[in-house]
Parts: structure tokens; C-alpha cells; sequence
């Protein structure tokens, strides 16, 4: 099983939430992103706006919005 990057890039991390369609909505201390699904909710994220995102808060990350392992990792290898 591959494993989350360790120290994943800010711009990739964005990226590849951008590909799974999510889009900021704010970016100060912390960067603010959103996700429309198709029952018309939202899937809002919160990730630090740091240079590097550890693997662990990749995972929360992903688990707050909503986002598989797999779908987050095949997306990431994309980009």
C-alpha cells in the first residue's frame, strides 16, 4: 500500500484538492477550501498554511472532507 508523502509540498497538496474539486475560498494562517457534491452540500476542508504538509495532517485532512486514501493518493501521483 503506498503511504502519504511525509512532507507533501503546499502547491501539490492545493493541487490535487483543486483535481478533486475542491477550490479555495480563503488563505491566511490557514487555507480554506470547498467542495460542492452533487446533493448540492459542501465538503469544507481547513489545512494549515504551511510551506509542508506532514503525512498525519494529510490524513485528517482527508478524513474531514470526505476524501478516500486511494482517491487522494491516485489524484497526488497525477499531478
Amino acid at each position: 500500500m503506498v503511504k502519504f508523502p511525509v512532507d507533501a509540498p503546499k502547491a501539490k497538496v492545493i493541487k490535487t484538492l483543486e483535481f478533486l474539486g475542491f477550490t479555495i475560498i480563503r488563505e491566511r494562517e490557514h487555507i480554506v477550501m470547498e467542495r460542492e457534491n452533487e446533493d448540492g452540500t459542501k465538503s469544507p476542508l481547513t489545512m494549515p498554511n504551511h510551506s509542508q504538509i506532514k503525512g498525519s495532517t494529510l490524513r485528517s485532512i482527508c478524513t474531514q472532507a470526505g476524501i478516500s486514501r486511494e482517491d487522494f493518493l491516485t489524484a497526488y501521483e497525477q499531478i
